[in-house]
């Protein structure tokens, strides 16, 4: 009867580690970034990785292509399907091709958000705006007039590609908001492909098919350092300057050159932090529908709209009175 009575006990014990081991296994969150080697995304997965310690029992899997196509991201998403991670958050790269992956992935039982730049609607269940969309515009509007002698003088743009969701939507919304700032005179755009080398190659052009232009826009992180070394390379500091939406660890330098007076951005950290909170909430249950008001964390809550969207926070801007403090974080 004792070495029953053991066995079943011992039989009991194992049952019950088993299951602890089972609630025990983390909750993994693929982080899916445009491309790998990129400083904004790396920000991210600080935040993200942050998320996961506050909350515990998450691990975050960063992961992206290493360059900025929807083929690539693809291949990323049907590896994390098969690998079976609970949640996929992704900035994509071009928000109708990588759809029906995720979709897929969504059928699996995996929770998908978008995050950043954003994927069509039938392949994901949220997206998370950085800030809005208009207060994005009209903000990068306000830096080039700013950087405008007399507020006034011929614009150029530098994109990252040309497919990329949250760029097209931004510069929708810097020309929706021009009349408000009249002195502005948006004359190209251009693809630097989020590359380095590009985007230095696009502003060269731009400097000699437009010898007139006086400042240059670039709404990604790239793409405004690789503007301004251009720019600082060309001789033109003080005749040309550099704005949009970069990082202070990589800007402060052109700050201090002369060839950027300001930018801005959110704060990548936060971004991340929020996308893995948001992703972690739905793998919890919770729901993505209009209306609802989801917890984010130290971030407060992410209010979602019809579109089940919903806004971060506002665009900081970045000068030579701050750039050197923030540069140290991010």
């Amino acid at each position: 009867m004792t070495l029953l009575r053991t066995l079943a006990l011992s039989t009991a014990l194992a049952g019950a580690m088993l299951a602890t081991a089972a609630q025990a296994a983390d909750i993994r969150i693929a982080l899916v970034a445009k491309s790998l080697g990129n400083g904004f995304f790396e920000a991210a997965d600080k935040g993200a990785e942050e998320a996961a310690k506050a909350i515990g029992g998450v691990k975050i899997v960063y992961t992206g292509p290493t360059s900025t196509t929807a083929e690539g991201q693809i291949e990323v998403i049907n590896a994390l399907i098969s690998q079976k991670v609970d949640a996929i958050a992704i900035s994509a790269n071009d928000k109708d091709a990588v759809a029906p992956a995720l979709k897929k992935a969504m059928g699996r039982g995996i929770k998908v958000i978008s995050w950043d730049s954003a994927v069509a609607a039938e392949g994901r269940m949220l997206h998370l705006n950085p800030s809005s969309n208009e207060l994005i515009g009209n903000m990068l509007d306000k830096l080039a007039t700013d950087a405008l002698p007399g507020g006034k003088g011929k614009v150029a743009i530098l994109s990252a590609t040309a497919t990329s969701t949250n760029q097209n939507t931004w510069i929708g919304e810097m020309k929706k908001a021009l009349p408000k700032y009249p002195g502005l005179d948006i004359v190209a755009t251009v693809y630097g492909d989020d590359l380095s080398d590009k985007s230095y190659r696009e502003t060269q052009g731009l400097l000699q098919t437009h010898p007139d232009v006086k400042v240059i826009v670039a709404p990604t992180s790239v793409g405004i350092v690789a503007a301004a070394q251009a720019v600082k390379d060309a001789g033109k500091i003080g005749q040309v300057f550099v704005t949009g939406l970069g990082l202070p660890s990589e800007m402060a330098g052109a700050v201090h050159s002369g060839a950027t007076k300001n930018f801005a951005i959110w704060n990548p950290i936060d971004l991340g932090y929020s996308a893995a909170y948001l992703a972690y909430d739905l793998v919890k249950g919770a729901k993505a529908e209009p209306g609802a008001a989801l917890p984010m964390g130290r971030m407060g809550q992410l209010k979602l709209d019809a579109g089940t969207e919903g806004a971060m926070a506002d665009p900081f801007v970045y000068d030579s009175s701050n750039v050197d403090t923030f540069a140290k974080v991010f």
